[in-house]
């Protein structure tokens, strides 16, 4: 198997963009920008070759894009708006502060760039399989063909397969009509594809990050899983383009989700579950063989990633920005030194733990006291929860060249370089701290309290607020150019990965389908590996320390008698918070209106710490996102034609 990276970048152009490439000598692949393909194109391998590295470049244009992570994740059960956040968050809530609109959505970011993906897929296919070109590279296509078409069809119902050259036929030039098909119909497309995909990838990637059959079996059976959901249709969520469906049916998609689920478990071929999850999401272990499928990034500021280069990010695609969304702004922390200076103790830095902060995604607080997914009886057992979150704030004033030799903590205490001055601590333990004492330094400003004998301040999570909370640790930034310092590029875009896929996904696919056939100890073993595994714990990344510690039989014996899916989504969001799972998560089990509906959070100020209630209105119209205006605008349709082209809710 081929060990380099898959790296690209992407040209700007319409229905056709992508990038030239060469395979060297050492597998590497050389760019050379194109603006746009026409069928001769795809005659040769190189060209085929071409047409596939653009198929890996598109993800970035959404994967880790902070406004598409707010639309897959704000207004869900994880999270709401922040202090700092604009309209495009507010709007997402759907809490009375703003409203989901053609204009509003952010899911454009999506709409605006898999049709364009689609059609390269379409030309390397047609064109491709006419030239005789090797079949698993073809199935490359198929896979980004399937991949596009399932996330369009999830977010905006029914789409078109006609891109303006029949269906599902590669067009050389702009269209301005469109026709929407049925669910069932896209489905179909995906499925035949996702099919075709299993049947031709290779088992191992051609280069590092590239499709596989496994790969494809995963897509295939959220595919089988998702579409089965929409069959069987528990809380009559409508649909559009109006069509009917047969619930009947449902059931045989449950089977064949669980059996291509437990296919791909079975035989995993380069794929395996990390020892820990925090070994899944520390920084120094990406691109690891859990992960299937990501938005690849380098630190190369202005070519690697695309973006504006020089430390400074700007905030769209294709950097790797999404991160800055769910930091809170730690900077504003101050301390007392041992001169009598005030200084900034924990200073922006380019590493996973802190990183650009910007306020715009807070975490809801509802999940992390009594009955959250977050309780206290899991953190004290779940390895997940201190791998998921920053939860302590160690010092750094040091790397920006302050010469101070400690500063004051609290209850007096002193606290020395790469310390612990700031830590959010269980909702049990609230009744231990004084949130009156710390304004010696400036901090009682900033709502952080004392426990006796501790020198770090403290906040309950009980106390998590829309301008202070637990910053998203698994997306974090991380350079290995800080030399020592703070990083001189802290403000930019991450050069990191964005994980699209994992093989850990499999087990709770399998189990998800296999509640809904009414196999629960197959589904009670699947969430089982998953939760063995989070009782291991080799390093504690808050503490910043190697341990040894063993929970698996903890958690295992803490698994309910009976899996549901309420359960399921639990241990989703246990598994893959923060990572934009959530709202599919929600829309495909019509659980996002019970489970999202009301939630608690204090206020936009440092010192609001008591949790206020908050409800949403979330109609079912609302399952689907807007056909965004930009695209309404550019087609040449009547103004009849293009109101039934939007889905029903936001005529």
């Amino acid at each position: 198997m081929n060990t380099k990276n898959i790296k690209y970048t992407l040209a700007a152009g319409l229905f056709g963009c992508a990038m030239s490439t060469a395979i060297t000598s050492c597998d590497v692949l050389d760019e050379q920008p194109r603006s746009q393909f026409d069928p001769s194109f795809f005659n040769t391998t190189t060209g085929i070759e071409g047409g596939l590295t653009s198929l890996y470049a598109h993800l970035r244009y959404f994967y880790g894009n902070g406004y598409y992570l707010n639309d897959c994740e704000t207004g869900t059960d994880e999270y709401t708006y922040a202090q700092s956040a604009d309209g495009n968050f507010k709007d997402a809530d759907l809490s009375g502060v703003g409203q989901m609109t053609s204009t509003s959505s952010r899911s454009d970011a999506l709409w605006g760039n898999a049709f364009t993906n689609i059609n390269t897929a379409s030309g390397v296919i047609e064109n491709g399989e006419a030239a005789g070109v090797n079949p698993a590279l073809i199935a490359e296509a198929y896979f980004f063909r399937a991949f596009d078409y399932f996330l369009l069809v999830q977010t905006f119902g029914g789409v078109p397969l006609d891109l303006g050259a029949g269906e599902l036929k590669f067009n050389t030039s702009t269209v301005r009509t469109s026709v929407r098909n049925t669910v069932p119909e896209v489905y179909a497309a995906i499925f035949s594809d996702l099919e075709k995909a299993v049947a031709d990838l290779p088992e191992n990637p051609r280069l590092t990050g590239t499709a596989t059959k496994n790969l494809a079996r995963l897509y295939l059976s959220k595919a089988y899983l998702t579409y089965a959901w929409w069959l069987e249709n528990p809380n009559n969520i409508p649909t559009y383009p109006e069509c009917s469906r047969d619930a009947s049916q449902a059931n045989s998609y449950y089977q064949k989700a669980y059996d291509t689920a437990m296919q791909a478990i079975n035989n995993p071929g380069p794929y395996a579950l990390q020892p820990t999850f925090y070994d899944v999401n520390v920084a120094t272990n990406d691109h690891n063989m859990e992960v299937m499928l990501y938005a690849d990034h380098d630190e190369n500021e202005k070519y690697g990633n695309g973006g504006a280069g020089y430390g400074w990010g700007n905030g769209g695609s294709p950097e790797n920005f999404a991160y800055w969304m769910t930091t809170w702004n730690y900077t504003e922390i101050t301390a007392v030194a041992a001169s009598g200076n005030v200084i900034n103790p924990i200073q922006r830095e380019a590493v996973q733990a802190l990183g650009r902060p910007w306020t715009r995604m807070a975490p809801i607080a509802d999940n992390f006291i009594e009955g959250g997914v977050w309780e206290d009886a899991v953190k004290a057992i779940d390895s997940r929860y201190d791998a998921t979150f920053t939860l302590r704030y160690h010092t750094n004033w040091q790397k920006a060249g302050v010469g101070e030799p400690y500063v004051q903590g609290a209850n007096g205490m002193q606290v020395y370089p790469n310390e612990i001055f700031f830590s959010w601590v269980s909702e049990s333990e609230d009744s231990q701290i004084d949130y009156t004492v710390a304004s010696g330094n400036g901090n009682g400003n900033l709502g952080l309290g004392v426990m006796p004998g501790r020198a770090d301040f403290v906040v309950a999570v009980n106390h998590i607020s829309r301008k202070k909370y637990p910053i998203n640790w698994k997306v974090g930034i991380y350079r290995t150019d800080n030399n020592g310092g703070l990083g001189s590029m802290v403000n930019g875009g991450s050069p990191r990965p964005w994980n699209i896929a994992k093989f850990s996904e499999l087990y709770l696919i399998g189990a998800e389908a296999a509640v809904k056939l009414g196999k629960n100890e197959d589904a009670k073993t699947l969430v089982n590996v998953l939760r063995a595994r989070a009782g291991k714990m080799t390093y504690n990344q808050n503490d910043d320390v190697a341990v040894d510690i063993d929970n698996s039989a903890a958690m295992v014996a803490a698994t309910p008698a009976t899996i549901t899916i309420d359960y399921i989504l639990d241990e989703r969001s246990r598994e893959f918070w923060g990572e934009g799972y959530r709202r599919f998560d929600l829309v495909r089990t019509q659980k996002w209106k019970e489970r999202s509906s009301v939630y608690h959070i204090a206020g936009d100020g440092y010192t609001d710490k008591d949790l206020m209630e908050f409800k949403r209105d979330i109609p079912d119209g609302y399952y689907l996102r807007p056909i965004p205006q930009g695209q309404l605008d550019g087609m040449e349709m009547t103004e009849a034609e293009k109101k039934e082209y939007q889905n029903p809710a936001y005529r």
